[in-house]
């Protein structure tokens, strides 16, 4: 499968200070605060939810297209990903604007101050998917992950004029889009992807049932934190596939994104859902045992234990069958 994601790049700038702010804070002087703080470390992560899923399925042995906006700064970002088997020909690079950027300081007590530089994710709205299917390159499906909501919107709906297969997968623009833009973008997905709490508010925000949006996508793809993953078709049972064994909680960014790579690299072998979802859930929690959404190893090897050992060898033989080499 020629699979296309589309969604934010962006870098992280995580940085902590061994003080507390609210001690440099004072009560009746914050009609005019300009404070300084002196930092101790300073951590740059790559993130973006379409970077983080395309680079999970490359280390699965796809070739994702990778789809959005980024400045003249994406050089080194795209060398990295290119790397690790992602087609990078889709990213548009700003003239005008900088690479999205979170800046985002961490006091002891857990506080933090942070800003959100949109930057060319802005332009993310002019990127057209016509052309990357230009020379018969087809695409087998679009995933429509978290980025500029007038971009994500006018992504779904191409899909829907070109007849191109995609995934719809809000996440955290979810809470900022208007009702109107939710049903526009999710409206005939083939997928439907949220967490437990963005189901619930993708059905306040459209005004539809949970049977009236599963009249309106394919599947609905749920997952559950802990408790794993549900997947709803209509007229069908609900398919719960429990967690995969956990070795250990170092940071949660990024498990997400990586179980949407996994389950979309299983479905693009061919496997039966609960082996893709088994998949998605193995893959997943690679990324939580690390700190950072792209600092994970991940192989063919790794992935086939983690599925024995949480959902038993028939499972894993199953996958190792329908794995390319």
């Amino acid at each position: 499968m020629r699979i296309a994601v589309t969604g934010s790049i962006a870098t992280d700038h995580l940085m902590s200070f061994e003080g507390r702010f609210s001690e440099q804070l004072i009560a009746d002087q914050l009609e005019q605060v300009s404070l300084s703080f002196l930092v101790d470390e300073l951590e740059v992560r790559r993130g973006g939810v379409a970077p983080n899923i395309c680079f999970g399925m490359g280390l699965l042995g796809l070739r994702p297209l990778l789809v959005g906006a980024a400045g003249a700064d994406f050089d080194e970002y795209r060398a990295w990903l290119e790397r690790h088997g992602v087609d990078t020909s889709g990213v548009h690079i700003s003239k005008l604007r900088h690479t999205a950027r979170f800046v985002c300081t961490t006091d002891r007590d857990h506080n933090q101050i942070a800003s959100f530089y949109a930057g060319a994710m802005t332009e993310a709205r002019t990127i057209e998917l016509g052309p990357l299917t230009d020379g018969g390159k087809a695409l087998d499906l679009v995933l429509i992950g978290a980025n500029d909501p007038e971009a994500m919107v006018r992504h779904s709906e191409e899909c829907r004029e070109r007849g191109l297969p995609f995934a719809a997968d809000p996440s955290q623009q979810l809470a900022l889009m208007e009702g109107p833009q939710v049903r526009r973008l999710i409206e005939e997905a083939t997928y439907l992807f949220t967490n437990e709490y963005e189901k619930a508010l993708c059905e306040q925000k459209t005004g539809w049932s949970e049977d009236e949006i599963l009249d309106r996508v394919g599947m609905r793809v749920t997952t559950l934190g802990a408790k794993g993953v549900r997947i709803d078709r209509k007229g069908e049972p609900s398919l719960h596939v429990p967690a995969a064994q956990v070795s250990a909680k170092v940071d949660p960014t990024g498990v997400g994104d990586a179980f949407r790579a996994g389950f979309l690299a299983g479905v693009s072998w061919g496997l039966p859902l609960e082996r893709a979802a088994q998949v998605g859930n193995a893959t997943a929690v690679h990324p939580l045992a690390v700190s950072g959404p792209q600092e994970y190893e991940l192989t063919g090897q790794t992935l086939l234990e983690k599925i024995t050992v949480s959902y038993g060898e028939e499972s894993a033989a199953e996958v190792k069958e329908r794995m390319p080499a």
